[in-house]
Formats: structure tokens, sequence, C-alpha cells
């Protein structure tokens, strides 16, 4: 180990947003802090911050004490901004994105935890970039940040922006920004202290693959179950599908009925119901727009279908939301 860059301490900075999730804080956290334990040197000092400098809590509860951004994010190295699960929590006041913009500016490299990059799309620092967002949230980025198309995949580093997926996605990023410092043996060591002995490839994918996530593995239904997931806005025909897998639409219908006990048009309805919940949920889209997104020919339609689905209309679920916020 070159001691002449161990001298020189890394401030990293946690933009701690309210709600933030404490597992992808811990897994961004843990790995500097093994660092300088297995080093013997204090390689990366670890600086919670937030808006004003007051005490942050995590969805779970548990309060962090924070320094203010304003003050000590321009001494910092990196800033990653770490958000939980409540869209309505990514919602930052524009002195803080003009905040992260200045910094950009001044150099210091920027990231996004799990929705985080969220608020750094907001703030527009994903323009043109690579990055990656938790796959429940790709959905309401996509649809409000229209000119942005996240990567499904565990971390992502574009230069001087960094992001990943949460969980403990943000342990296989600062793996990676470990080894580029300090080489691959010790970041190896810092690794095997967690017993994080196998390392995803960045690329690696956020999901279980549709074969796991459905209980089946025929080829082609796979085929069909992965573009109907794809193709949400625009749904297509049995007819298209049959011939995106190479087969007949007669055996199409026989692969469902096999292999899942549904047809074609209930799964793919299920499918599209799925996420047109996570949108209601997450985004700030209306009932109306939300239909749309979700390839539902009219807003009636799509609540008498959410209804029969879930229980509860659209309109429902949002007053719901509301009242809970």
């Amino acid at each position: 180990m070159d001691s002449s860059v161990a001298r020189n301490t890394q401030k990293v900075g946690f933009l701690l947003i309210p709600n933030f999730a404490l597992m992808s804080y811990a897994s961004a956290t843990e790995p500097l802090r093994a660092a300088n334990l297995i080093s013997g040197m204090n390689l990366y000092e670890i600086m919670p911050l937030s808006v004003g400098g007051a005490a942050v809590s995590a969805s779970s509860g548990l309060s962090v004490e924070c320094h203010d951004i304003a003050q000590h994010g321009p001494g910092c190295q990196f800033v990653f901004v770490c958000a939980g699960g409540a869209p309505s929590d990514w919602v930052l006041p524009e002195r803080v994105y003009g905040l992260l913009r200045r910094l950009a500016r001044q150099g210091v490299r920027i990231g996004g935890i799990s929705s985080g990059a969220f608020v750094l799309a907001a703030a527009g620092l994903l323009d043109n970039r690579d990055f990656t967002i938790h796959w429940e949230h790709a959905p309401v980025l996509r649809e409000t940040f229209t000119h942005l198309t996240p990567r499904q995949t565990r971390h992502v580093i574009d230069g001087d922006r960094l992001t990943c997926a949460g969980g403990v996605a943000p342990m296989d990023m600062m793996h990676s920004l470990i080894a580029r410092r300090m080489g691959a043996h010790f970041a190896r060591r810092v690794s095997d202290w967690f017993l994080h002995t196998e390392i995803p490839e960045p690329e690696a994918p956020q999901r279980a693959s549709a074969a796991e996530r459905f209980g089946i593995h025929h080829p082609a239904l796979l085929t069909v179950l992965e573009k109907m997931e794809a193709a949400i806005e625009t749904p297509l025909d049995r007819k298209s599908m049959a011939r995106l897998a190479g087969i007949s639409m007669r055996h199409l219908d026989r692969l469902f009925a096999t292999h899942l006990k549904t047809g074609f048009l209930e799964t793919y309805r299920r499918i599209r119901l799925a996420h047109a919940r996570r949108l209601l949920e997450q985004s700030p889209l209306s009932v109306s727009e939300v239909a749309f997104a979700t390839g539902f020919s009219s807003a009636g339609h799509f609540s008498r279908s959410f209804k029969s689905a879930f229980g509860i209309t659209p309109t429902a679920l949002r007053q719901r939301i509301s009242s809970q916020s």
C-alpha cells in the first residue's frame, strides 16, 4: 500500500434525506470505516450531512446527527445523496439543488444512493450521464424526467457521477471506489471483512431473473413475460408477442395455461396494474396520466380494472396515501 496515498484523508459526505434507507446508508459507510480499521490509517472521513445541519431520521426511526451541507459540503471529495422510498421526501428546496450543482462545479464528485438519483435528476446533474436507481423507483423517474433513462444495473460510475440501486448495492460501489484508490487486493480484504465474498459486476441485474420471479423456465414464455414488463405504455397484442417468441398464438395460449394457470391478457393486465400502483404511490402523475402511462384507453376503464385487482380505486388509494403523509 502506498502510504503517500493513505496520508490524504478523503472526506465522504452523505446528504441524508428524511426517511432515508438505513440499510443503504450502512452499506455505503461501513466499508469506508472498515478500510480505516484494516489499514490502520484514516483513509476516509465519513460526514453525515443535512440541510441546515439538523439530525435526520431514517425510515426505521433511528436519528443521525449531521453537519450542514452548505458549510461542510465544499470540503468533501464525494457527496452522496441518500434517500428512501417516499417520493414526497425527494422534493427539496431549489437552493439545495443549486448547492449540489455548485459543489459539482467545484469538483466534488456527486452520487446518489437508492432514490438519491431522483434528487440528482431534479438538480439537472444526470443529464447526458449513465446512471441507475432502485428498480422500484425507475418508473417514476422515467415519467417525471422523460429525457432520462436509468440503467437497471447495481451501480454506475460515470466520471464524477456515482449512482447505485440501494440495499446492498452501495457496498459493491464502495468496493469499486476502494479498489480504484487502494488496489484490488486491499478492497478484497475490506469486502471479506463483511463476508461479502461474491462481488457482483456493476452491470449485474438488480432483481432476480424473470425465470426466478415467475417460477418458470420455458424460453419462449420468458421472452414474452420480459417483453410485457418492458412494453407497459403501449401493450403488444398476442400476435406480436407470439411472433416475437417465434411460436404460434395457439401455442402461446397453451404456455400461459400450462405454466401460469392463467391467460395472456390477464397476466399482462396484472403486470400493468402493478406498475400503475407503483406510479400512484410514488409519482405526482394524475390518475388519468397513470392510466395512459400503463396502456389503458380511459381513466374509467383503468379505475374499474384497478379496483377489481386491488379492492380500492386509484383515487381512494391516492387519498389514503395523502392522509398518511
